[in-house]
């Protein structure tokens, strides 16, 4: 991309665990990061990537910032990444519309459904675009999958079971993350990527139980137009396999369809490039590709568990 048609963007959140993968994608692209937020100062990865960006901790001094590019005219931001924490992604996707800038978004788009229309309106009256990294959709293996399903001819409910399960120590708890009001928490945190492509294949959420949900773990069964998704998410290296917690690995990740095991393990480290590239190049996805997975994690996120009763994913103890 040459530098006429490069692009400039804003990234709020750049201390976040994310935030790497957004500014490789953005200097991948031929693109420039322009200025950068974060309240936390530990950024130095900005200087592997673009050591000429303005940095701030003041969200209110980024803003200033932003307005005085857009008013300069040749400088103006044309996108903002945010990268910030689950309940933060409203108020930030307002700020970039508000500066005339398209927003990119992590998951989740919002915590509560309710908002999805307001964002909706912001985005008509500004004419700004906002955009959500949903980026299992863009794995070639999820794709076939959808493809596949997409052109069968028979009816049939599918029989689904979802095991992912990643270690955390103790500070995950103190920090937002482990604040369900802030995060949404587990079904939200490491969930909703796994529900988006689910819905995604499978159609929209019928009924949903909830066998267990506390601060670290949760397990339910999720009844789409056609599937039933037995699922087990959690943060706790208990509940590895002993084949997995023998080999000193922190992570289990398992997808079975029919009985048959969903071989997607790798291909995961360039899918935000991927994201960015089809957002630059008119597409990637809006809000109404986010709503279903949005209303699905705060259906369950408000459900009482019902304990180990009826038909539940074999991790539940």
């Amino acid at each position: 991309m040459d530098k006429i048609s490069s692009k400039k963007f804003a990234l709020i959140g750049a201390a976040g665990y994310i935030a790497p993968r957004h500014m490789i994608a953005i200097k991948e692209t031929g693109n420039e990061l322009v200025a950068a937020l974060d309240p936390f100062d530990s950024v130095g990865i900005i200087d592997s990537y673009f050591p000429d960006a303005d940095f701030f901790i003041e969200p209110e001094r980024f803003d200033r910032h932003l307005d005085k590019l857009r008013r300069s005219g040749e400088n103006h931001v044309d996108y903002v990444s945010i990268c910030s924490p689950n309940y933060l992604h409203d108020a930030h996707i307002r700020l970039a519309l508000r500066n005339e800038a398209n927003a990119i978004c992590e998951k989740p788009l919002l915590l509560n459904p309710w908002n999805v229309m307001n964002l909706q309106e912001i985005e008509q009256e500004t004419g700004m675009h906002i955009f959500n990294i949903l980026q299992l959709r863009l794995h070639p293996s999820i794709k076939a999958l959808r493809e596949k399903y997409k052109n069968s001819s028979d009816n049939k409910i599918h029989d689904i079971q979802l095991t992912y399960i990643t270690s955390r120590g103790k500070w995950y708890f103190y920090s937002w993350k482990g604040d369900i009001k802030k995060s949404g928490g587990v079904v939200t945190n490491i969930g909703i990527h796994f529900f988006d492509m689910l819905s995604w294949i499978f159609g929209d959420i019928v009924n949903s139980t909830v066998h267990v949900q506390n601060e670290n773990k949760a397990a339910g069964m999720l009844q789409l137009k056609n599937a039933n998704v037995k699922w087990f998410l959690s943060l706790d290296r208990d509940d590895l396999p002993p084949k997995i917690a023998a080999k000193d690995q922190t992570t289990f990740r398992c997808i079975t369809i029919d009985g048959e095991e969903l071989e997607f393990s790798g291909g995961f480290t360039d899918l935000h490039m991927v994201s960015y590239r089809e957002i630059l190049n008119g597409n990637g996805f809006r809000i109404k590709d986010a709503v279903n997975s949005i209303e699905i994690v705060h259906i369950i996120r408000n459900q009482r568990p019902i304990g180990k009763k009826g038909d539940y994913h074999p991790f539940v103890r």
